[in-house]
Protein backbone atom coordinates (compact mmCIF):
# COMPACT_ATOMS: atom_id res chain seq x y z
CA UNK A 1 0.00 0.00 0.00
CA UNK A 2 1.03 3.58 -0.98
CA UNK A 3 0.14 6.59 -1.49
CA UNK A 4 0.29 6.30 -5.20
CA UNK A 5 -2.76 5.74 -7.36
CA UNK A 6 -3.33 2.16 -8.87
CA UNK A 7 -2.15 3.54 -12.03
CA UNK A 8 0.87 4.13 -10.96
CA UNK A 9 1.24 0.94 -9.09
CA UNK A 10 0.86 -0.89 -12.33
CA UNK A 11 3.15 1.15 -14.17
CA UNK A 12 5.97 0.27 -11.42
CA UNK A 13 5.02 -3.84 -11.68
CA UNK A 14 4.58 -3.50 -15.47
CA UNK A 15 8.02 -2.21 -16.34
CA UNK A 16 9.69 -2.81 -12.71
CA UNK A 17 9.04 -5.67 -10.36
CA UNK A 18 7.90 -7.59 -13.42
CA UNK A 19 11.57 -7.66 -14.13
CA UNK A 20 12.26 -8.99 -10.53
CA UNK A 21 9.73 -10.83 -10.02
CA UNK A 22 8.46 -13.40 -13.01
CA UNK A 23 4.90 -12.18 -13.69
CA UNK A 24 5.09 -9.38 -11.38
CA UNK A 25 3.51 -9.00 -8.07
CA UNK A 26 1.09 -11.97 -6.67
CA UNK A 27 -1.23 -9.63 -4.61
CA UNK A 28 -2.70 -6.61 -4.92
CA UNK A 29 -0.92 -3.18 -4.28
CA UNK A 30 -3.43 -0.81 -2.91
CA UNK A 31 -3.59 3.01 -2.84
CA UNK A 32 -4.14 4.82 0.27
CA UNK A 33 -4.22 8.69 -1.55
CA UNK A 34 -3.99 10.92 1.13
CA UNK A 35 -2.72 9.09 3.82
CA UNK A 36 -5.32 7.93 5.54
CA UNK A 37 -4.11 4.66 6.24
CA UNK A 38 -0.62 5.68 6.72
CA UNK A 39 -1.81 8.43 9.06
CA UNK A 40 -3.41 5.30 11.29
CA UNK A 41 -0.49 3.63 11.20
CA UNK A 42 2.03 6.59 12.02
CA UNK A 43 3.93 6.68 8.66
CA UNK A 44 2.33 9.64 6.51
CA UNK A 45 4.37 12.25 6.73
CA UNK A 46 1.58 14.74 5.70
CA UNK A 47 3.59 17.94 5.11
CA UNK A 48 6.29 16.05 2.97
CA UNK A 49 3.00 14.34 1.10
CA UNK A 50 4.81 10.73 1.67
CA UNK A 51 4.67 7.92 3.77
CA UNK A 52 7.28 6.16 4.63
CA UNK A 53 7.96 2.23 4.26
CA UNK A 54 6.01 0.35 7.29
CA UNK A 55 5.36 -3.16 7.17
CA UNK A 56 3.07 -4.14 9.94
CA UNK A 57 2.19 -8.34 10.66
CA UNK A 58 -1.25 -8.68 11.61
CA UNK A 59 -2.53 -11.41 12.86
CA UNK A 60 -6.30 -13.15 12.20
CA UNK A 61 -7.17 -11.30 15.17
CA UNK A 62 -6.48 -8.06 13.66
CA UNK A 63 -3.57 -7.80 16.32
CA UNK A 64 -0.33 -5.95 15.60
CA UNK A 65 2.55 -8.56 16.51
CA UNK A 66 5.48 -6.96 14.59
CA UNK A 67 6.44 -3.70 12.57
CA UNK A 68 8.96 -2.12 11.07
CA UNK A 69 9.26 1.64 9.50
CA UNK A 70 12.26 2.79 7.84
CA UNK A 71 12.98 6.67 6.15
CA UNK A 72 13.21 5.80 2.03
CA UNK A 73 16.85 5.42 1.81
CA UNK A 74 17.05 2.15 3.94
CA UNK A 75 15.46 -0.90 1.63
CA UNK A 76 13.36 -3.69 3.55
CA UNK A 77 14.39 -7.77 3.62
CA UNK A 78 11.45 -9.60 2.35
CA UNK A 79 12.98 -12.68 4.20
CA UNK A 80 13.31 -11.93 7.04
CA UNK A 81 9.57 -10.50 6.80
CA UNK A 82 8.85 -13.97 6.33
CA UNK A 83 10.89 -15.72 8.61
CA UNK A 84 8.95 -13.77 10.80
CA UNK A 85 5.25 -14.52 9.71
CA UNK A 86 6.75 -17.96 10.22
CA UNK A 87 7.41 -17.23 13.53
CA UNK A 88 4.62 -16.27 15.12
CA UNK A 89 2.15 -19.02 12.95
CA UNK A 90 4.46 -21.64 14.78
CA UNK A 91 3.99 -19.56 18.29
CA UNK A 92 0.08 -18.91 17.66
CA UNK A 93 -0.26 -23.18 16.37
CA UNK A 94 1.59 -23.93 19.74
CA UNK A 95 -1.41 -22.00 21.50
CA UNK A 96 1.94 -20.04 23.25
CA UNK A 97 3.16 -23.35 24.20
CA UNK A 98 6.24 -22.86 21.89
CA UNK A 99 9.11 -19.63 21.47
CA UNK A 100 10.92 -18.79 18.72
CA UNK A 101 14.51 -17.46 19.76
CA UNK A 102 16.57 -14.87 17.80
CA UNK A 103 17.43 -16.07 14.50
CA UNK A 104 14.94 -18.85 14.66
CA UNK A 105 14.29 -20.79 11.46
CA UNK A 106 11.73 -23.17 10.35
CA UNK A 107 12.66 -26.73 11.75
CA UNK A 108 15.18 -25.43 14.03
CA UNK A 109 14.73 -25.79 17.99
CA UNK A 110 12.22 -23.57 19.60
CA UNK A 111 12.17 -22.40 23.60
CA UNK A 112 9.48 -23.38 26.22
CA UNK A 113 8.53 -20.51 27.86
CA UNK A 114 8.24 -20.85 32.16
CA UNK A 115 9.54 -20.26 35.00
CA UNK A 116 12.78 -22.64 34.39
CA UNK A 117 13.54 -20.60 31.13
CA UNK A 118 14.19 -17.69 32.94
CA UNK A 119 18.02 -16.94 33.37
CA UNK A 120 18.23 -20.31 31.22
CA UNK A 121 18.36 -18.95 27.71
CA UNK A 122 21.53 -18.67 27.21
CA UNK A 123 21.97 -22.84 27.95
CA UNK A 124 19.40 -23.87 25.06
CA UNK A 125 21.13 -21.08 22.75
CA UNK A 126 24.90 -22.74 23.38
CA UNK A 127 23.67 -26.06 23.06
CA UNK A 128 21.67 -25.96 20.20
CA UNK A 129 20.55 -22.88 18.65
CA UNK A 130 24.20 -20.78 17.76
CA UNK A 131 23.85 -19.74 13.98
CA UNK A 132 24.32 -21.99 11.46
Amino acid sequence: MSIDSMFVHKMWDDHELSKMVDGGVPFPMLSDAGGTIGTMYGVYDAEAGVENRGRFLIDPDGVVQGFEVLTPPVGRNVGETLRQIQAYQLVRESEGSQATPSGWRPGKQTLSPGPDLVGNVWKEWKTSMAFD
